[in-house]
Formats: structure tokens, sequence, C-alpha cells
């Protein structure tokens, strides 16, 4: 073939792959947005300039050795033209049709196959391990163009064009300058991509952290540094803050910050952040981001969820590794122990951070789970490998803190009595809805600390909180509870009336599963309370809004005798008083111990009761 404008013979090349068929699957398969051709074609720019920076430590024969090390794009959204140049090592003919000419074929990992059987240490911050990215650009054009020219001081330049469609054409051209320019003209449905700030958006997303300037029509668009990459006594608090701010888009500092360099079992880098805040929307699943996963300072997922699990995924920040075997287009992981490995290694290092905290600082720590704790609290539930350190960092309100103030199961433990076996707990909607139970009434006047499970996942904790150092945990609404009594105090108006009992139990029928005199009230006349193998009152209210079928068990009725009105129907029975308002405030009792614990009854048939009640009380 000959070129109208030059006499230079044009060298046609097939492609040494069934090309049609592969360029078919990378365009309409192999990538799922086409702006990652972009990312494609700035990865490569950068291991061109990568290279030359290696070379320039050992040989100082190359061509343009003063040439700054950058990457330039010019767009233009009236002939809907892109193009990229850098100023890195450039090819030679062979390397044309080796490299490009040939798919999967990667000249960046003979490059670092080479280096590493050398003696000189090198920089792998290197991309490209399939040496087919460039063939992404074919999903945003039709034909592209490539001038280069190599480093080597005696090398010549060439043009290398194909428009994807089994040939290749290579001709040698008269070019300056070292490195290369690829450039194209856009299909109509890719022609966002000729506007500046659309190539900026695709920069900032994937290339912000590129160790050089890259600029799209002469304005410099990366302008964050790859922090990560540095050592961390080189980076000022400023400096992290900001970049916390670019990565989560929080207006505020974070509240702590890991910043990782190991070598290992497995190697990478991470720069990691716990938020001052609670995020918009935090817990809504679809808006739950997690760490962004890199593979030297190029972007490779926004939100890779291997990383950390899934009680972890308030962390926000950057992972870094060369490890990890990435599928051909980058955007997914396959699985792999190494992965496996970085999980782990991480939500070691966010743990010890968090027991640090929990240690020396109190109230930092008690500022991370109050806007956490809901999400960290299920780890209990799923890292089983972890579970004796979360459990040391569950924290839970309790009868002894104020509203929002913790205590932890060590400092519950560290304060219980030398007679006091258990550890009581009370589970409930809220703060405001535990304290008014009439259960706690027994706990509060004996000084003794009950933990408030108000959380939702706390209930579905509790299989997995049997016991924390030999002492059970048990609901203080179960029946069987180690209670103890001051048989001193006790006098004959406190003994229990046996015959009152057996009229309640006469009265309420199937709906109890017993009646007994109660040790745990105070102040109130009756309570419900679970039998050993019922479930958790608040848990059973949970399972009936999840199954309306659910019927779930039989309570326990508690009489308090010290109450003057449990005193009075006492004294009413014993008299042969009026049965029908002893059997009406049998009813009441039973239905107001319903409302207390949360279940429903039927309103008319109580409030018309209740008036019957006070229209004999004030007859």
């Amino acid at each position: 073939m000959a070129d109208s404008n030059n006499t230079e013979e044009i060298q046609e090349f097939e492609y040494k792959a069934e090309m049609k068929q592969l360029l078919h699957l990378i365009v309409h398969s192999l990538y799922t947005h086409p702006e990652v051709a972009i990312r494609e074609l700035i990865s490569n720019a950068s291991d061109a300039l990568h290279k030359i920076r290696f070379r320039q430590l050992t040989d100082k024969n190359i061509l343009n050795p003063e040439a700054p090390l950058r990457i330039d794009i010019a767009v233009d959204s009236n002939a809907q033209t892109f193009s990229i140049t850098d100023t890195g090592i450039g090819m030679t003919r062979d390397d044309l049709t080796e490299r490009i000419g040939t798919v999967a074929s990667s000249g960046t990992l003979e490059f670092l196959e080479r280096m590493k059987e050398g003696d000189t240490p090198f920089d792998a911050n290197l991309i490209g391990q399939f040496g087919i990215g460039f063939y992404s650009v074919f999903m945003l054009t039709n034909e592209i163009t490539i001038e280069t020219r190599h480093a080597d001081a005696d090398s010549k330049g060439f043009r290398w064009q194909s428009t994807g469609e089994g040939k290749f054409t290579i001709k040698e051209i008269e070019r300056l300058q070292r490195g290369t320019q690829i450039s194209f003209k856009l299909k109509d449905e890719s022609k966002e991509f000729s506007q500046s700030y659309r190539v900026e958006q695709v920069i900032t997303k994937y290339s912000n952290f590129v160790d050089f300037p890259v600029s799209v029509n002469g304005k410099q668009v990366n302008t964050v540094s790859a922090l990560w990459h540095k050592n961390r006594n080189e980076v000022t608090e400023e400096e992290r803050n900001e970049f916390y701010k670019f990565i989560s888009n929080d207006l505020n500092p974070p509240l702590g910050h890991l910043h990782l360099s190991l070598e290992g079992r497995v190697n990478f880098r991470a720069l990691m952040f716990i938020p001052e805040t609670q995020p918009l929307r935090f817990l809504r699943e679809e808006d739950l981001s997690s760490l962004h996963l890199y593979s030297s300072k190029v972007f490779i997922q926004d939100d890779c969820k291997e990383l950390l699990p899934e009680y972890l995924r308030f962390i926000s920040g950057v992972v870094d590794t060369e490890d990890l075997p990435l599928n051909v287009s980058r955007e997914v992981t396959q699985s792999s122990p190494v992965m496996a490995r970085i999980q782990e290694t991480l939500t070691g290092r966010i743990l010890s951070l968090l027991e640090d905290w929990a240690k020396d600082d109190s109230e930092k720590y008690e500022k991370f789970f109050r806007n956490f704790g809901l999400l960290f609290k299920t780890g209990l539930s799923s890292d089983f490998v972890n579970r004796d350190r979360l459990l040391e960092l569950l924290r839970f309100e309790s009868t002894k803190t104020e509203s929002d103030k913790f205590t932890s199961l060590k400092d519950y433990v560290a304060g219980m009595s030398e007679d006091q076996q258990e550890i009581y707990y009370l589970s409930g909607d809220s703060r405001e809805a535990v304290e008014r139970n009439p259960n706690l009434e027994y706990f509060r006047k004996g000084g003794i600390e009950v933990l408030f499970f108000i959380d939702p996942v706390d209930l579905f904790n509790i299989p997995h909180l049997l016991e924390y150092e030999g002492k059970p945990l048990k609901s203080i609404e179960k029946a069987d509870i180690d209670l103890k009594t001051d048989e001193e105090s006790q006098d004959e108006t406190l003994i229990e009336d046996t015959n009152l009992i057996a009229i309640f139990k006469e009265t309420l029928g199937d709906r109890v599963e017993d009646v007994v005199a109660s040790k745990r009230l105070v102040d109130s006349a009756a309570t419900l309370v679970v039998g050993a193998e019922g479930m958790d009152a608040h848990m059973e209210r949970m399972m009936k809004m999840m199954n309306q079928d659910f019927t779930g068990s039989k309570r326990i009725l508690e009489l308090n005798f010290s109450h003057p009105l449990i005193r009075n129907l006492a004294q009413l029975n014993q008299s042969q008083g009026d049965e029908t308002l002893i059997k009406n405030c049998i009813l009441q009792l039973y239905e107001g111990a319903l409302l207390v614990d949360g279940n429903t009854v039927d309103p008319p048939t109580f409030v018309a009761r209740m008036t019957e009640i006070m229209e004999r009380a004030t007859n």
C-alpha cells in the first residue's frame, strides 16, 4: 500500500489472532462501561512513563532526556476527536507488530519479568498484565491511529493504524519526540468523550492517583496525590483530611485513620478512615460503599465488598495491591486467596485500632460506637474468628449509664456483687420503653445493673451472647432468674394469698401459663414474664411483625402482694365480696400487663370494663 501524501511504503499486516471474534468479545462483552477505554489508555501511558523513568536511572543516552514525564489529552467537541500523548518509552516497529498486533501479549508483563531477573531494584507500579486494554478503545471509535517513537537515541518514528477488521498497517514517519500519541474520531454514540468535562470526570474517578500529571486541553486534572504510597510519617494531617474528604464526599474530617504498608504473606498498601459522623442514608444496603480497590494506583473497583466484612463497611479508604489476580477487564476481581488474606489482615488491624481507642480514649470509642455500633454489632453473628475480640468491643446502655452513654461487659462484671451470678438484660424498642418496664423495679431497688438491648440486632445476637466470663446472660423478663428476697422485711401483708391466686387462674384460664407471687415488683401490681422455654417478649413482637401467624408462648402472670390493689382484692375475696368486680379487676390487670408488654388488647372491651370498675368504685 502507498500513502497519497508520502511515497514511503505502508506495510500491511494480518493480526496474529482471530481479531474479528476477539474484538467483538472485547467491545461487547469484556467491558460494561465505555469510559473504561479512557482508563486503559491512561494506564498504558502511565506504564510507558514508569518504564522510561526506570531506564533514566541507569541510561542517560536516550531520546529527549529532559522531556517532562506527563500525559496530555486533547479533545475537540466540534471535530468529535480524542487524542492522548505521553512522553514515555515509546514503541519500536517490533513492539507495534508483536505487542499491539497481538491480543493478550503484554510488553509490561515481559518487562516486569525481565527486571525481576536482574539485580537492580525497580518500581513495579505497572499495570497491563493482560495486554488487551488498548483494544477497548474500539468501543469508542471505528479506527485508531498510533504515532510513536522509542526512547533509543537512534530510533525511528512509526504510524500504526487499524479499523479492527483483521488487519493493521505500519508506516515509518518523521517524529521528533519520544513517546506515543493515540488518536481517533469518536463514534456518535461516544461523542460525550469529546467534551473536556466528561473526560475530566473519568480521570477523577479512575486515574486521579496516577504518578504523572494528566492534563485535558492543557488543564491538569489529577491534583490529588496517592497518599497511600507515601511513608505515613511524610503525610500531614491536613493532607490526610483533604484526601478523606475527596474519596468520601464528607465535609468533616475523619474520626481516625489507618495507614498501612505491608509485605509478607500478602503485599498491599492501604489508607482507611473511620468517619466522625454517620453518613446520610446509613444502613441502606444500596448506599453502603466500601473501600476502593487500586492496582498500582490505577482504579479497579469503587466498592470492593470483598475487602472488608459487612459489619465494617462504614470505613472509607483505598487498598492498593499488586498481588491480586484480576480478570482481563480489571472490573471484577477473581476469586482468590489473596483477597481473603487482605480481608483478614485489614479486619485485624481495624479491630486493633478500635481496641486501642476503647482502652486509651473511651470518649472517641463511644463516639464511634454511637454512630456505627448498630452495624458493628452484626459482626458477632457473622465473624466467628474474631468473636472474642468483638465481644470485648460491644457496648450497651444500662440502668447505670446516662442516655447515649455505654458500658462494656467487662465493666458490668467488674461491678457485680459477689453473690450475683448472672448478667441481666432487658430488651425493648427504646431506652424510654425499657425504663418504664415494671420488671426493672426489683433491680432498681437493689442497685443491680441491667443492660438495655434496644437495638434490633441485639436480639439476633443473644444466641451468641449466652455467657461472658462464665456468667450467663439472662433476661429479667424470664421467670427463672435468681432473685434474692429479704425475709426479715416481710410481714404477713406480703405473704401470697393462695386463694386469690386460684381465682386469678380460674378467671384467666389458658390465657396464661401460670399465676405466681412476684419477687421482682416493687411499685406495680402485676407483670407478665417469660417461662423457662419461652422467647424474649421483644423478640416475639418482632416475630409477629414478620409473620402474622406467629403466636408465641403463654406468659406467667406475677402478682405483687405488697401492692394495695392486690391486698384489697385479697381482702375482698376473703370476705366473699363482689365476685364480678374481682374478676373484672383480674382481667383488667392482665390486659394492662399485656399493654405494658407491648401486646394488643381489644380497646372497646378494655375501656368498657374499666368504665364499669370505676362506676362501681364511685357508687
